[in-house]
């Protein structure tokens, strides 16, 4: 797997993909790739002015021909679970079917806020957003030809999910807040629904459990990009209102980040590489920072089944969103 770049992605003509966070960074790379391999990429954006801004950008740097790239941007704002409702809907009206779903947007260490619906922004945004969206465009990644066979759900998570811990009596930050403990709690929320989910799956694909439905052909997949320098760390710095942090991201960006270009390779490979159901995709080189795309392992508290189960029962009351499993 060591080496794999963009370029081994297979043709994508008349497969639908949709990628959150589409206008920037990890996103923008993404979208870029699954366009110039001929998918029509939905491109999830806060922002649709942004978002229109990057399509044109994109269209104009495109090593492929302009005419080809059929890109779709449409308003998500993960904070907002009327947002993805409205989103969901607008796709499920333009499309048939979904064979790839990126959730990729993310906040990252902010000072402490809540999203429209009352949750602590960076669990609200990177994975309960996810948790809604992923459930209501579902029918559309079942009802798809899929790349290699099946749909793929693909999840992006950090390596900071290792520093993550859950706490079922605090999940919103209530009580106290530390703005990277809970972005580390967000991650390990990623993983743990990415597992959980392939394991639904399976589990509904083997005829077990109740209402299950069987012969899904849907793949979930997490990933993580290393340390990529986007507009994410900026933001952060930004937020922070700190200048001192804004030198020292500008530095680490320097000195240790790689281009969101490589950075979005582990999300590519996930997406359309030949890789199992809850496999996790992540960077081949030193610490798993930098580098080309390998299958690693994420930490032991990520594969907690008790866990997962229950954050899974929690998302889904907290978004009003079930899955049909």
């Amino acid at each position: 797997m060591s080496g794999w770049t963009a370029d081994e992605m297979p043709r994508l003509d008349g497969k639908t993909v949709v990628v959150t966070g589409a206008n920037s960074g990890l996103g923008y790379e993404g979208t870029r790739a699954f366009a110039e391999r001929g998918a029509t990429v939905v491109m999830a954006c806060r922002s649709v002015e942004r978002g229109e801004r990057a399509a044109d950008e994109i269209r104009r740097e495109s090593a492929a021909d302009r005419a080809d790239l059929d890109l779709d941007v449409r308003e998500c704002d993960l904070a907002s679970l009327d947002s993805v409702r409205a989103f969901a809907e607008g796709v499920e009206d333009g499309y048939d079917a979904v064979d790839v779903l990126c959730n990729n947007a993310g906040v990252m260490a902010i000072p402490r806020s809540e999203t429209e619906d009352g949750f602590e922004t960076q669990f609200g945004v990177n994975h309960l957003g996810h948790f809604a969206l992923t459930g209501r465009l579902f029918p559309l990644l079942d009802d798809a030809d899929g790349v290699g066979g099946d749909a793929r759900v693909v999840t992006q998570s950090s390596g900071a999910h290792e520093q993550g811990e859950v706490d079922f009596s605090d999940l919103n930050w209530e009580r106290s807040y530390g703005k990277w403990k809970a972005y580390g709690r967000s991650k390990l929320a990623n993983l743990l629904f990415a597992y959980e989910l392939q394991r639904r799956i399976d589990d509904a694909d083997a005829g077990d459990g109740e209402g299950a439905t069987g012969d899904l052909a849907v793949r979930s997949v997490a990933c993580h990009p290393g340390y990529a320098a986007t507009n994410l760390q900026h933001r952060t710095a930004e937020e922070s209102g700190n200048p001192l942090m804004k030198v020292a991201m500008t530095a680490a960006n320097a000195v240790l980040g790689q281009d969101p270009a490589t950075g979005a390779l582990p999300m590519l490979y996930a997406a359309t590489a030949d890789v199992d159901g809850g496999a996790y995709v992540e960077p081949s080189g030193v610490m798993n920072m930098r580098g080309t795309p390998t299958v690693g392992r994420s930490n032991d508290a990520s594969y907690d089944r008790a866990d997962a189960r229950r954050l899974w029962e929690y998302s889904e009351e907290a978004t009003g969103v079930e899955f049909p499993l």
